[in-house]
């Protein structure tokens, strides 16, 4: 038996079958014969018939190959998908379920015998295509045979050494902390056995050791590091990259107050003679309106942009003062973007009642008063104006109201929220916020109810969760806001200091473990107690006492005490 192969066709002869059967034959006559002789020769002679069909076989196999095919070592026609073209299988690639076989053009792979390292294992398969399972396949060298019933003379059979490598590299990234949010940083790790590296999309340069690299333009909240190695295995990493709100003084200024000479030049004044270093401007207030002509879509679809001030204008005043410009964004109260929804047909971006109406009638809010947080459009609304703020020049984006109505929550029904909880679903919004701000360059806070420290069920704020999602949790510890007894305070209206130094105690040791500032909402307002200078310096001393040197004053009709203030360093 002879083997012989042309372009991967391989063929198996039997010679000496062959042979014995033209041996048998007489030989032909030399040139000396007479023509009578040599004719009668070839007549008897089985030779010539012989040589003639052996010539026709071969011709025959090498015009349509898999006729005589008996083996195709190769895999000509074959393809195969699910590895490299090293034949390399990753991880990835076995969580797809396999190896994808496909036959040539009129080859069908139904009853093939499919095995690796000799051992059968299990395929599906459909027509002239055939998924192989590799489920528990070790890392190492493996042999891979797809045999199937050839017509006629044989078969076909793909033979495929396949390297299985699903160990990924190794890879460390450190946590780094930058300067500001609008100048670069540097992100730097190591990684072993690795091929290449990038940083949040950016190409590193790897070193012998392993060590890289990459400078970012701007500080992302998170760094994303991925490190693949020569087979295609990824590992993943996040280092969080931490730029510190630097200290907060500011006081609440809403839209139509900066748009009146007699509100807005004391405000500067104060600024000017350094004892605030910012300004909190509100964006979006408690009635829905949006106080800059805002050009986010559904603001406008809605009627909310009102256009008071002129963004630009403001914020470069601000910063030609020397302040800082901390935009406020009230979020889920809104009644302008509820009553338009409701009116238009999208009643699921409203907080609803479990049998569907609009939920705060016969609350102090009123129906139509608070829009859904659970909701996409919704979400995607204040991001819009979150990343719109960011690019007009606003320093910080100031989430308020980011939370559910108070009140019973087996009342209300937020549709889209499935099996996430309140609290985790507003948390979400606020990392997907920081992430718009930190790629326009501004800070993210959070104004949060005091007492939701102790219990972050009561409006869906958790507050150790929202700290490692923002820059700064704003706390509204106002005296007149606490009920007789809290924390061992019989009146806390009347004793400023104590409350808020307890309180805010609280939320210290609650982010103590997280990157986010506290920057208190301090009481610069009167109350059923007369508040002047002392009880702000009060609640200043307090929150300064728990080693927290920022403050924002609230006071809705933005008259505030600057005889509380002392000109920072």
């Amino acid at each position: 038996m002879h083997e012989t192969s042309w372009k991967g066709v391989v063929m198996r002869i039997d010679w000496k079958k062959l042979f014995r059967y033209t041996s048998d034959a007489t030989p032909a006559s030399d040139s000396s014969a007479s023509p009578v002789s040599a004719e009668s020769s070839r007549s008897r002679s089985p030779r010539r018939p012989l040589v003639i069909l052996l010539a026709g076989v071969l011709a025959m196999a090498l015009a349509v190959g898999g006729v005589l095919l008996v083996r195709q070592q190769s895999g000509a026609g074959f393809r195969l998908a699910g590895a490299s073209d090293g034949g390399v299988v990753n991880a990835a690639d076995l969580d797809k379920g396999g190896l994808e076989v496909t036959a040539p053009e009129g080859e069908a792979l139904d009853g093939a015998e499919v095995t690796v390292d000799g051992e059968r294992v299990p395929v599906q398969t459909a027509g002239r295509h055939l998924t192989v399972g590799l489920d528990g396949l070790r890392d190492g060298t493996h042999e891979l045979k797809v045999a199937t019933e050839g017509s006629m003379l044989g078969g076909a059979e793909l033979t495929r050494e396949l390297t299985v490598d699903t160990t990924p590299p190794k890879l460390a990234v450190a946590d780094t902390e930058g300067r500001s949010l609008r100048g670069p940083v540097t992100v730097e790790g190591r990684a072993q056995d690795a091929t290449g590296v990038t940083v949040a999309g950016r190409k590193a340069r790897v070193a012998k050791d392993g060590t890289f690299a990459v400078t970012l333009p701007r500080p992302p909240a998170k760094a994303t590091a991925v490190a693949t190695d020569e087979a295609g295995n990824t590992t993943r990493e996040d280092a969080v990259v931490t730029v510190r709100r630097p200290t907060l003084r500011a006081v609440h200024v809403s839209g139509q107050a900066w748009a009146s000479d007699q509100l807005r030049k004391p405000v500067l004044k104060l600024l000017k003679e350094g004892k605030l270093n910012a300004v909190q401007l509100d964006i979006k207030d408690e009635l829905g309106e949006i106080s800059y002509d805002s050009k986010v879509p559904l603001a406008r679809r809605i009627g909310a942009a009102k256009g008071y001030y002129d963004a630009k204008q403001a914020v470069k005043e601000i910063h030609a003062a020397g302040g800082a410009v901390v935009g406020r964004i009230v979020a889920f109260r809104d009644p302008v973007l509820a009553s338009a929804s409701w009116k238009d047909g999208h009643r699921d971006r409203v907080v609803r009642t479990p049998d569907g109406g609009p939920y705060g009638a016969g609350s102090k809010y009123g129906a139509l008063s608070f829009t859904n947080f659970a909701n996409e459009d919704v979400r995607r609304y204040h991001l819009d104006l979150a990343a719109e703020a960011a690019e007009l020049g606003f320093d910080d984006i100031l989430y308020d109201y980011i939370r559910r109505p108070d009140g019973k929550l087996s009342g209300m029904s937020f549709p889209g929220l499935g099996g996430t909880s309140p609290e985790d679903s507003i948390t979400d919004l606020v990392a997907r916020t920081r992430t718009v701000a930190r790629e326009h360059g501004a800070f993210l806070g959070v104004s949060v109810f005091g007492v939701a420290v102790t219990r972050p069920k009561e409006i869906a704020q958790d507050i150790g969760k929202l700290a490692k999602e923002c820059d700064y949790i704003a706390p509204m510890v106002y005296p007149s806001h606490w009920a007789a007894g809290e924390y061992g305070v019989s009146d806390p209206n009347s004793h400023p200091y104590p409350i808020t130094k307890k309180s805010l105690a609280d939320f210290v040791k609650k982010t103590r473990h997280t990157d986010a500032r506290i920057v208190p909402w301090l009481q610069d307002f009167s109350l059923g107690v007369s508040y002047g200078d002392a009880e702000v310096a009060a609640q200043i001393r307090a929150a300064a006492d728990n080693g927290i040197h920022s403050f924002l004053l609230w006071n809705p009709a933005v008259r505030y005490h600057g005889g509380a203030l002392e000109r920072m360093g």
